[in-house]
């Protein structure tokens, strides 16, 4: 991004909270899911195109992401918002595999930051071990409010840090075009070699591998053919 004010960081730090607290607490509308995240980033940056080519590239290191118990998993989400950041107002050659990069490890970060927002929750229901027993409905309220608050507390502090390194990252690191071009293209062709590996392992060896199989046939000749 060209320019990191106020009028466009806010928003941004807005967005990544709301984003981060859709993927397990609240409202789960799927404003996570990398590309809804990165259509409005883009947007609120002023690139929807980036916002779109980032969410859709980072959509297919999620495909093989199901956030269910105590899995664990990247969060793509506030991670997206970070890259997009960095993206839009650039060329999606030379700013494609760049700001991949930076949202890998926002995502990695995202995931270990999951994990003790669980480890806080688990203590903060230890504490209210009798008064749960004992069936007050406070206690389950305000357990249920701090754990909101403690994710929209991640969701934050994640955006935040993801809008410093991509704020750092653009005005410290340079790169001349090969070295560009060649980010992005390890970044495209990761992300499709981890959505292959997805689907094919979800397929199984039944019909379902048949059925995926005629439809990256069908895929390949409709993309040569327009």
């Amino acid at each position: 991004m060209s320019e990191f004010s106020p009028l466009v960081v806010l928003p941004l730090l807005l967005w990544g909270t709301l984003v981060g607290l859709d993927l397990v607490s609240v409202p789960q509308a799927m404003i996570s899911r990398p590309v809804v995240a990165g259509v409005v980033a883009g947007a609120l940056a002023g690139d929807v195109e980036a916002g779109l080519r980032i969410g859709v590239l980072f959509e297919l290191f999620a495909l093989d992401v199901l956030p269910v118990g105590a899995v664990r998993y990247p969060d793509y989400g506030p991670a997206t918002v970070s890259a997009v950041a960095l993206g839009a107002g650039t060329p999606w050659e030379l700013g494609l595999g760049v700001s991949a990069a930076l949202g890998l490890v926002l995502a990695m970060l995202g995931g270990w930051s999951l994990q003790v927002v669980r480890r806080w929750n688990a203590r903060a229901i230890q504490q209210q071990t009798a008064a749960l027993a004992a069936g007050e409905s406070r206690a389950i309220r305000w357990l249920q409010y701090g754990g909101v608050l403690r994710d929209a507390l991640r969701g934050f502090t994640l955006t935040l840090a993801g809008l410093v390194l991509a704020s750092t990252v653009t005005e410290s690191v340079r790169l001349d075009r090969p070295t560009a071009v060649a980010f992005t293209l390890v970044a495209v062709g990761s992300g499709l070699a981890a959505a292959a590996s997805s689907a094919f392992r979800g397929s199984g060896r039944g019909p379902r591998l048949k059925w995926l199989i005629a439809g990256l046939g069908v895929g390949i000749v409709l993309a040569v053919l327009t």
